[in-house]
């Protein structure tokens, strides 16, 4: 047999020296696709799908997000009203024990209305201009008579129109025919 020299081809046609490189230039692969510099990264189907579908759950969770945010934001609202009303609640309950006391309703009235136990005597300064110095208890206004408006008292003859007790009238009787045979 005659020596081969490196490179040669086998009669199949295949190279026998399995060291040669391809003939796509020094170290390259032929498979390996070279990159223009003007194009970006390739954007592929599966990477689209793949950003849509977290795009999706991102907006759910957010709404989800957003109630859960909304109704913890009530709940401290209503917690602390609550213990706003609470503490309201305590107060009016000490206070309501406190005129259980006599002697506590007897400072109010003294304070409050300017009253004066039997045989004390009561004194207020008047300034100059004939106005009461110091402290003056003063009364509440006492309510405004409201006179009723003009639908109000239509809406009474509305009401008053129905019943039996509006109707006084005299019932007048007819009078009666004589019958046919009686004359």
């Amino acid at each position: 047999m005659a020596s081969r020299s490196p490179g040669s081809r086998s009669p199949r046609g295949r190279d026998t020296d399995r060291t040669r490189r391809p003939s796509g230039g020094r170290g390259t692969r032929p498979s390996a696709k070279k990159k223009s510099p003007g194009s970006g990264p390739q954007v592929t189907t599966r990477a689209i799908v793949l950003l849509s579908v977290i795009l999706l759950l991102f907006a759910s969770y957010t709404a989800s997000f957003r109630a859960w945010w909304g109704a913890r934001q009530e709940i401290q609202a209503t917690k602390a009203e609550r213990a706003t009303l609470n503490a309201e609640i305590k107060q009016l309950e000490e206070n309501k024990e406190r005129f259980d006391d006599p002697a506590y309703i007897k400072q109010q009235a003294r304070e409050r209305f300017g009253w004066v136990m039997p045989g004390e005597v009561g004194y207020r300064v008047i300034g100059a201009d004939g106005s009461v110095r110091g402290q003056v208890p003063v009364l509440d206004e006492p309510p405004e008579v409201r006179q009723p408006q003009w639908y109000d008292k239509l809406w009474g003859t509305v009401e008053t129109a129905g019943s039996d007790k509006g109707n006084t009238a005299p019932k007048q009787d007819e009078p009666t025919k004589p019958l046919e045979g009686e004359q």
